[in-house]
């Protein structure tokens, strides 16, 4: 695994460390919908790459090694990149796996619906506000929703009977705050995000708590707006029958849910002003995650330093005869001025280099016939510093060679 991805991977596991642990302390200071919103966290933390970076103008590279034969550089060994292949198709074959399942699912889902009956969506229509009745669906996992891509309201076909009229307002008025708040679509991002990280131990235990902040923040919601509903609200929730989570499927109830919402529906909720302020304060919360994450990493260039030193393991320096003949070894610490093109527009070398002069030219001849990655200032392409280290060593130095010296 590479330098990038492995830092990537820490940053997505300390992103779910910090919402598994904050997510309740959240709830509690500022309600449920503020702390539903930490969820968002890991995935900032998956599009770190993406982001914007922060102004940076030098890109440190990892250093060559450069043998008397010139066959081999430090920088990269064939065997070790094919041995440490292997992660990354496991990774890729689970991913792809886990997309199929998705997909299916997410067919065989569609396959099972079937249009409302007309007497049915007009004995309704006075409890779904305007909703359009091309969105209603008859299901056996109802009542959920479905992304479709527009989100689907899936009813069970014995909604009538399973519900008396209270309780079947209180389960519609459910399932239309999952329609306005857009879970639909966030739990198909959820499943997206749970796919790519299929080998890591903390995305199966979020995937759970997810669903649970996500029913929470909903029940929060609905509650808010009819708070005398409560004691008709915990009947309706005991009285339900509970579905296993689905993929891409946001139901209204599962068994191991009951206990907590019950909770959270006795429990005394925040109210507007804690509420804002605690979308305020988390707000804050991710975005200073994320400026640290990405003061903790090194610049974009820094981040193509492992395809610039690919690229440029082979242009090796050339190992000078007079400097095996006088047994000359060292580092040359070349500081090099990228241009906008990412070629080098001049070739200094630091003070501290401990090598010879001809150490010095032979590095600083193969240099110029580098390229690296260009540093990148609010989307463009700038000039930039590149300071990589050439280390010349005899280790491998011939026998006869040696004694001919």
């Amino acid at each position: 695994m590479g330098p990038m991805l492995l830092r990537n991977l820490l940053f997505v596991t300390a992103a779910l460390v910090l919402v598994l642990l904050g997510r309740r302390p959240a709830r509690r200071a500022f309600g449920a919908s503020p702390a539903f919103s930490l969820w968002l966290l890991p995935v900032l933390a998956m599009l770190l790459p993406c982001l914007p970076e922060l102004p940076a103008h030098w890109v440190a590279l990892p250093a060559f090694r450069v043998l008397p034969d010139a066959t081999a550089s430090g920088a990269i060994d064939p065997q070790v990149v094919a041995s440490s292949s292997w992660p990354h198709w496991l990774w890729l074959a689970g991913t792809v796996a886990m997309m199929l399942r998705l997909i299916a699912h997410q067919l065989r889902l569609r396959r099972q619906c079937h249009p409302l009956p007309a007497a049915t969506a007009e004995l309704l229509q006075s409890e779904l506000d305007s909703i359009d009745p091309r969105r209603l669906r008859l299901h056996p996992a109802g009542p959920a929703l479905l992304w479709a891509p527009r989100s689907l309201l899936l009813l069970p076909a014995d909604l009538l009977e399973r519900f008396d009229a209270d309780e079947r307002r209180i389960v519609l008025r459910h399932e239309l705050a999952h329609l306005r708040r857009g879970d639909a679509l966030w739990n198909l991002v959820a499943e997206l995000v749970f796919a790519l990280l299929w080998f890591h131990p903390l995305a199966w235990l979020a995937r759970s708590r997810f669903r649970l902040d996500q029913e929470l923040a909903c029940d929060e919601r609905v509650l808010r707006d009819a708070p005398n509903d409560e004691a008709g609200y915990a009947r309706t929730l005991l009285h339900s029958v509970g579905l296993s989570p689905m993929p891409a499927l946001t139901s209204w109830l599962t068994q191991s849910q009951l206990k907590e919402r019950l909770t959270m529906i006795q429990r005394h909720r925040p109210g507007a002003l804690r509420r804002r302020a605690g979308f305020v304060t988390l707000a804050a919360l991710l975005a200073g995650c994320v400026f640290m994450a990405q003061a903790a990493t090194d610049s974009r260039g820094n981040q193509n330093a492992e395809a610039d030193l690919t690229y440029n393991a082979n242009i090796t320096p050339h190992y000078p005869e007079s400097a095996i003949k006088n047994k000359e070894q060292g580092t040359v610490v070349l500081v090099i001025l990228v241009d906008k093109n990412g070629s080098p527009r001049k070739i200094t070398i630091d003070p501290v280099s401990d090598a010879s002069s001809a150490l010095g030219r032979a590095a600083m001849e193969a240099a110029e016939r580098w390229h690296f990655s260009p540093q990148m200032e609010d989307g463009k392409p700038v000039d930039g510093y590149a300071r990589v280290p050439v280390t010349f060593n005899l280790e491998s130095l011939p026998e006869k060679t040696a004694q001919r010296s």
